[in-house]
């Protein structure tokens, strides 16, 4: 080679390696700088019912800001069941915020945040279908409770829907290789070019650390169902009990959705429902028990994935003033519960 040659050459290693980039654009550095004020760190505390009794417990998590108004976009586990929620943006004071969406099968909800710093960026939803397997995307949140941390890698697969994990049968994931660990739950993904693309669900892991699989949902499924459509709060954990464990629980039909946990000034806490007290094993299955069974929502059964759906369309024509209805499975009789829906 040439003198000229190794000259060009060594011209070429030193521009690749004086600005890294996750693509040709714009260097990694100056776009986490340009997304990071829209990122915020999410602290809840809860209560949690566990074979040693009911315990309190603290929930670290990250989110998004995705509207200029102060919609934060987080994972649905963060936040779901928790009754204090904090949320503090980069350099800023910790402000309230509470829960006005939520879709506990996609693993995904909205906040409402109280202030919004006048320096924080707004984040908006990408288009996620153009995201292909191989490229590149970058996570920012608060691993073990460090936040603002980044961490890059790309997508190593996509997820349809109801493929991948059964908790949550209405996500579509992005699965990564960008490292997740506890506390970047609910935080965004972003492509290249500082995109929202996706909301960091969980791990599959044998260790419990970041080594395994991480999924993230896409940004078109929070669209979808936290945006475009009004999905609401209710206030609720719920999990479906059908077959031999409805059987044992004496569900009085072909099986219900056992209410786990309501928060207090949820929808469901002044609607009366009661979650449950204690675990017991049924069916070979650790499950929170002693709480109402759902029957029936609006008159409509509520026993099966397809009444859920059925359930959930209906619930979204809920206006201020109409008559909110269940049935219950409460103490081995079935309780009608009933109250006027004032909003979320």
């Amino acid at each position: 080679m040439s003198r000229d040659g190794r000259c060009a050459a060594t011209l070429a290693l030193a521009l690749l390696f004086a600005a890294p980039s996750l693509g040709e654009g714009e260097p990694l550095q100056d776009v986490y700088l340009r997304v990071s004020t829209s990122v915020v760190v999410i602290r809840s505390r809860g209560q949690e019912v566990t074979a040693d009794g009911t315990v309190r417990f603290k929930e670290v998590g990250s989110g998004v800001l995705i509207s200029q108004d102060g919609k934060v976009a987080t994972a649905a586990h963060v936040v779901q069941t928790m009754e204090d929620i904090t949320v503090e943006f980069l350099g800023e004071e910790p402000v309230a915020a509470r829960v006005i969406a939520s879709e506990q099968w996609a693993d995904i909800s909205l906040l409402q945040v109280s202030v919004v710093p006048r320096d924080a960026t707004v984040a908006k939803l990408a288009n996620s279908d153009p995201i292909r397997v191989g490229d590149p995307v970058f996570i920012v949140g608060a691993p073990y409770g460090l936040s603002y941390s980044l961490s890059a890698g790309i997508i190593s697969a996509r997820w349809a829907a109801d493929t991948i994990a059964k908790d949550f049968p209405l996500a579509e994931f992005f699965q990564t290789d960008a490292v997740i660990n506890t506390g970047n739950s609910g935080g965004p993904m972003f492509s290249e070019a500082g995109e929202l693309i996706g909301i960091v669900s969980h791990n599959i892991t044998k260790s419990g650390g970041s080594e395994g699989l991480g999924f993230v949902v896409t940004s078109n499924t929070v669209n979808s169902l936290l945006v475009e459509r009004k999905r609401g709060w209710f206030g609720v954990d719920l999990m479906l009990v059908s077959g031999a464990t409805a059987q044992a629980l004496k569900v009085p039909q072909s099986g219900g959705f056992l209410v786990k946990q309501v928060v207090k000034n949820s929808v469901g806490g002044r609607l009366g429902l009661k979650g449950g007290d204690r675990t017991a094993i049924v069916e070979g299955q650790q499950i929170v028990v002693g709480g109402d069974i759902l029957l029936s929502v609006q008159g409509i059964p509520f026993a099966s994935v397809e009444d859920r759906a059925k359930v959930l369309k209906a619930l979204e024509t809920l206006k201020p003033g109409d008559d909110l209805r269940v049935a219950v499975f409460r103490d081995d009789k079935v309780v009608e519960l009933a109250m006027k829906f004032t909003g979320f």
